[in-house]
């Protein structure tokens, strides 16, 4: 009997999201009402739209989660609280990382809610944690929770990745990957 190709994309994703997630339960939700720092080589203040724009080297930290790219957008309410404005959402491109303590994820192009508490990464996404390596198209990490869920990409092509726990492979809109079993006696 052949799987429909919609569902055994689901079937993959949904064990490479627990294997991944299982330990990011485990783990204290971030938090997201932490300060946010950042440093930029340039920064542009767009008042009457409410936003800023960072460029060149950006870094930005919120507790434990640091999150760097070539350029940052960051939208605030037009708040201002004890002297900071209430910053809503912070839209990142080019060479995009996030690092938390368990894990570490890259792309293209990242859309961090802060209201949602939902980062959002879009473009040949990489998800490493512990030994496990796994690629897609679009990578939503929920902050509260610590689950992490990826999405096969819509475009063909092929990319792959190799680390001591496995090997992982996406191709036209599929995520699929090898996971090692652990010896045993």
């Amino acid at each position: 009997m052949r799987v429909p190709h919609i569902l055994a994309t689901r079937v993959v994703v949904g064990v490479s999201a627990v294997l991944l997630s299982s330990t990011a339960v485990a783990q204290q939700s971030h938090n997201s009402n932490a300060p946010i720092d950042f440093g930029a080589d340039h920064i542009e203040l767009q008042d009457k739209a409410n936003r800023a724009v960072l460029s060149g080297n950006v870094a930005v930290k919120q507790a434990e989660m640091t999150l760097n790219s070539a350029r940052m957008t960051v939208a605030y309410t037009g708040q201002v609280i004890g002297g900071n404005p209430q910053v809503s959402r912070l839209d990142a491109s080019g060479g995009v990382t996030v690092r938390r303590p368990d894990q570490t994820a890259k792309s293209q192009y990242a859309i961090y809610d802060l209201n949602k508490r939902v980062i959002t990464m879009l473009g040949a996404v990489t998800l490493n944690q512990g030994g496990n390596v796994v690629n897609g198209g679009r990578l939503t990490m929920n902050l509260d929770t610590g689950r992490a869920v990826i999405d096969g990409s819509s475009v063909g092509g092929s990319t792959g990745a190799t680390t001591g726990g496995g090997t992982v492979t996406q191709s036209g809109g599929r995520v699929t990957g090898t996971f090692s079993v652990p010896k045993r006696n």
